[in-house]
């Protein structure tokens, strides 16, 4: 009533103790709101390891890392900016098909001519 009339406010004896414990419960709730939170996690990364495990899958992170290394390693010594991975399957492997077929038609040819073809 006080404080309406222009007053100062009236002070509570216990406000300071009463402010503390409110915020020593809020830290508190918060603090098992994240052990719980942790522990649900835990638990969803088992689920998901149990899953990789069964279909042979690999972690995210362990396939991005690998994927970058094959390109720093396929772009060492490159002067140009690095070229996007080439999925298997897409002509990445065109050449040692070419030459296995090359070598698998020189076998059927007679003598001479596989001299001719092999310089």
């Amino acid at each position: 009533m006080g404080k309406m009339l222009g007053g100062e406010e009236e002070k509570d004896p216990d406000a300071q103790k009463k402010e503390e414990e409110r915020q020593e419960a809020l830290r508190q709730q918060e603090e098992e709101r994240k052990a719980k939170h942790a522990r649900m996690e835990a638990e969803r990364e088992k689920v998901r390891q149990a899953i990789r495990d069964k279909y042979g899958l690999k972690k995210k992170e362990e396939k991005e890392a690998e994927e970058k290394a094959a390109m720093e390693q396929a772009c060492e010594g490159s002067l140009t900016r690095p070229k996007k991975a080439i999925p298997t399957g897409c002509g990445a492997d065109d050449d040692e098909d070419e030459e296995s077929i090359l070598d698998t038609v020189l076998k059927f040819l007679p003598g001479p001519l596989q001299d001719m073809f092999k310089k």
